[in-house]
């Protein structure tokens, strides 16, 4: 029984990772760390989307693929199982440093 489970539970990781989509060349500039004192979001070459928000002593996370863009946004998810981030100031240089807001909270990439 347990085998059967293990087997499962790694095709299942098959099946998320395949899902995955590269980010195509006119979206190179969301690849990164992007990070703020509550958020923090990575976006990999490959499409995985890794997630975290605290929110006083709530905190929420999201590590799945991207799924595709609309606009500027983006939804990472498998299936009917998706989060979108609306992103309302595209990723743009200021100041020296890469930025971009995400679902309301201004992120700056880490280099």
């Amino acid at each position: 029984m347990r085998k059967m489970i293990q087997t499962c539970l790694f095709l299942t990781c098959l099946v998320l990772a395949a899902c995955a989509k590269p980010i195509p060349a006119d979206r190179k500039a969301y690849v990164g760390e992007w990070r703020s004192e509550s958020m923090a979001l990575r976006i990999s070459q490959d499409g995985r989307v890794i997630y975290e928000r605290k929110n006083g002593n709530a905190s929420t996370s999201v590590d799945g693929p991207l799924k595709e863009f609309k606009g500027d946004d983006f939804i990472v998810g498998v299936g009917p199982l998706t989060t979108t981030f609306v992103v309302s100031v595209a990723p743009h240089q200021s100041g020296g440093a890469w930025k971009m807001t995400v679902d309301g909270v201004e992120l700056t990439r880490a280099e």
